[in-house]
Formats: structure tokens, C-alpha cells, sequence
């Protein structure tokens, strides 16, 4: 009985959510943007609140023993914060995204045919640890005029319900309705199992985190999912490369955010630059306290080395591990990232063209890129403002999701008096 009570409150909420919808499908871009504008100084002014309860969520993290990535993903401060603000001023910024025309027709009986852009509806995001993604994920429903029902899990609970109250209050100042941004007020799986059953009633499920999550997420669902199940990112470094370069870009990949779903997690070198390249890399993985798990020329170069097994490669580590191979060249390199990437990211550093477009053309990943660090694949620094969850599916949206990703579109037929013979 409390099990049916809690979905029959369950199914309140989420209809509560679709109606809220359908208002914010029709908020003029003034109103959204005001409203981003108001909540990014609502994160600042609450600044210390925040922290407050992101220590609350540390403690319990660090007393139930999780992992460093997942530690990391869950630490706020001053500085992730005003990011996160900084990060709402920015979607603010952007093109509306709805009401866009996108395709026009005019036949030579007069009938206009047009497709324009319109928000998807209800997103559901599931999501682990990172408390950043309540303030991504609020910022761009608000502004592609979609509701969005914000399920994080336990180990950020205070956290997330601090941030969704401030937009929420945002929301009440100006008397719309809160439920635009709604909370999931409990962490049990047969919740996220019971939503992910609302066909209809949700449009879109966007899980973010670990492969389990994900995978479960897919094999239960009704309703769509974007989705990504690993970051296992590569590195091939090319014959001839500036190596001094390369060493700076794959220590950035590697070390500046190991936990991230976007770092580096394979190293591909080509034989004629394996040695020297070694020579200017080993110091900076080993002052970084990188582990390195090599092939034969790998450990054979750097002594203190671990050798690779057959999972090192595929593997997303998301801590300071690294899996490095020496390969005969380009085509060895690209077979490689094909039979163990992820289809995430995956970088060339080079300064042959020829290669550096074979490389672009045949690496089928959602980001591929040439002399650029991994850690780029990300919305904020795509220029999105923010995203809402990277895919590395091909159907409907491809790599980080920012506003375009959140929409579909109708067909608008005008016409005067006409009919079909």
C-alpha cells in the first residue's frame, strides 16, 4: 500500500510536469532569459548554503567508501559554483531555440509547408554524484521550453535539492508554476523503474553516469533514451608529430580532470616516435602519479611501467591510469580505436594533413579531433552554453547536447480553402 501511495504522489508530480510544459513551451525568450539571469544570481547569493550542503553529501560520501571519481564528480566550491552561474549566463546568451523555421515550401498552388522547431516536452535526466548537472540540466529545459524531472542519486541528495529549491523559487517570484523543474524526492530504484514505464507522459530519458546505470536504464524503458555508456577516449600520436606538443596535450587529456567522462584513456604512439616522445612524457605522467599499463615497447622504454592485460584496452578507468600501445602506424591506430572506443572522443596529433583527414573520415566517434586535447569534448566549451548529456548514439542528437538537442519539430501547413484532387 505505501508503495502505490508513493506513485499515485509519483503520478501527480509527473503531471504536474507536463502541464507546466506546455506553458514553457510558449514563454516568450524574454521572460526565459530573465529568469536563467535571475537563477545565476540566486546560485551566488547562495553560495554558502550550497557548499553547505554539498558537505553534508561529502561526509556520507567518504563514510560509504565510493570511489575518487565519484568523489570528485560530487565536490562544489567557490570556484565550481560560480562556474555553474557563469554556465546559466551563458545558455541565457544563446539563440532562442524554438519557433525556428527550418524548412519552407511554398507549392505552385499556394499551400506553404513549413518545419519549425518546438520543445520536446518532458525530459526525465537520471543522474550520479554531480550536483552541477541539476543547475545544466534546470538552465537548458528553462530555455528550450521543455519541463525536466531531475532524479540524482543519494550521494548528492542535499545538494540537488538546495539547487532545484533556488530555481524553483525563481520560478514563484514570478508566479509560474515550480513544477517546471521538479526534483524526484527519493532514491529507490523501483521509482526510476515506475517513470521509466510514463510513455507518453515523459517524452525523452537522458541517464548520465556509470555503464550500469545506463545499461539498466535502456533495457527498462519505454520512452527514448540518449545515451552514452563509456568515455573511452584516444590519443594517436603520429610519425613526426611535435612531440613536445603532443606530451602537453596528452598529459591536459589525461590528468587535468581524470574522473571526467571526457579524459584520455588510451595512448596510441607510432613506433618512429615512441622513443623520444616517452623521453619528454615519463616525467610529466610520473610527477602527475599517472599509472601507466604498456605493451612490451611500452615497458621496455619506461621501466616502472605496468604491463598491460587484455582489458586495459576499452577500459574507462576515470582515475590516474593509463593504457599506452606502440602501433606500426595510422591504420593500426584507427583499427584499434574501432575494435575498443566507445565512440565518444578520440584525437590525432599530427602535422600531416593527409593523415590527419584519414583520421577525421574513418574514426566514427561523436568528437574527433586533430592537435586538441580530449577534455574539449564538452558543451560549455563547444560553445553550447552548457550540456544536457553526451550522445553517442546517431539518431536524433550526436555528441554534447545543448539546446538544439532538446528540441523536435512540427510541420505548419498554410493554406486558403485548399483541398487535395
Amino acid at each position: 500500500l505505501k508503495m502505490k501511495k508513493n506513485f499515485k504522489k509519483l503520478d501527480q508530480q509527473v503531471v504536474r510536469c507536463g502541464n507546466a510544459a506546455r506553458f514553457q513551451a510558449v514563454w516568450p525568450l524574454k521572460l526565459r532569459n530573465r529568469l536563467l539571469n535571475e537563477a545565476a544570481d540566486a546560485l551566488l547569493e547562495n553560495k554558502a548554503l550550497i557548499l553547505k550542503a554539498n558537505q553534508r553529501d561529502l561526509a556520507r560520501a567518504q563514510k560509504s567508501g565510493i570511489s575518487s571519481a565519484m568523489l570528485d564528480r560530487l565536490t562544489l566550491n567557490a570556484q565550481r559554483v560560480e562556474a555553474m552561474a557563469e554556465g546559466v549566463r551563458s545558455v541565457e546568451k544563446l539563440p532562442d531555440p524554438i519557433g525556428k523555421i527550418i524548412y519552407d515550401h511554398r507549392r505552385k498552388d499556394g499551400l506553404r509547408i513549413q518545419r519549425v522547431t518546438v520543445p520536446l516536452g518532458v525530459i526525465l535526466i537520471i543522474f550520479e554524484s554531480r550536483p552541477n548537472v541539476t543547475v545544466e540540466c534546470a538552465a537548458l529545459a528553462l530555455k528550450s521550453g521543455n519541463a525536466v524531472l531531475l532524479r540524482g542519486g543519494r550521494e548528492a541528495f542535499d545538494s540537488n535539492q538546495v539547487l532545484v529549491k533556488i530555481f524553483q523559487r525563481v520560478l514563484a517570484k514570478h508566479k509560474l508554476a515550480q513544477d517546471g523543474v521538479s526534483f524526484i524526492n527519493t532514491t529507490d530504484y523501483e521509482t526510476v523503474d515506475y517513470l521509466l514505464k510514463q510513455e507518453g507522459k515523459i517524452h525523452l530519458v537522458i541517464p548520465r553516469g556509470g555503464q550500469g546505470l545506463i545499461r539498466s536504464v535502456v533495457e527498462k524503458s519505454l520512452i527514448p533514451v540518449v545515451k552514452h555508456y563509456q568515455g573511452v577516449c584516444h590519443v594517436f600520436v603520429d610519425a613526426g608529430a611535435d612531440l613536445k606538443q603532443a606530451a602537453d596535450i596528452i598529459e591536459n587529456s589525461k590528468l587535468q580532470r581524470p574522473s571526467a567522462c571526457n579524459a584520455l584513456e588510451t595512448l596510441l604512439v607510432h613506433k618512429r616516435s615512441a622513443a623520444k616522445l616517452f623521453k619528454i612524457l615519463e616525467p610529466k605522467l610520473k610527477s602527475g602519479k599517472c599509472e601507466i599499463r604498456g605493451d612490451v615497447s611500452t615497458c621496455r622504454a619506461i621501466k616502472w611501467a605496468k604491463k598491460a592485460k587484455v582489458g586495459d584496452y576499452g577500459q574507462e578507468f576515470l582515475e590516474k591510469i593509463l593504457a599506452v600501445k606502440v602501433v606500426e602506424g595510422l591504420e593500426e591506430a584507427i583499427q584499434h580505436v574501432a575494435r575498443f572506443g566507445s565512440g565518444h572522443t578520440d584525437a590525432i596529433l599530427t602535422k600531416n594533413k593527409r593523415n590527419a583527414q584519414l583520421f577525421l573520415s574513418r574514426v566514427d566517434s561523436s568528437s574527433v579531433m586533430v592537435n586538441a586535447s580530449t577534455r574539449f569534448a564538452d558543451g560549455f566549451e563547444y560553445g553550447l552554453g552548457a550540456e544536457i548529456g553526451i550522445s553517442t548514439d546517431k539518431v536524433h542528437a550526436r555528441g554534447p547536447m545543448g539546446l538544439e538537442g532538446l528540441t523536435s519539430y512540427k510541420y505548419i501547413v498554410t493554406g486558403r480553402g485548399h483541398i487535395r484532387r
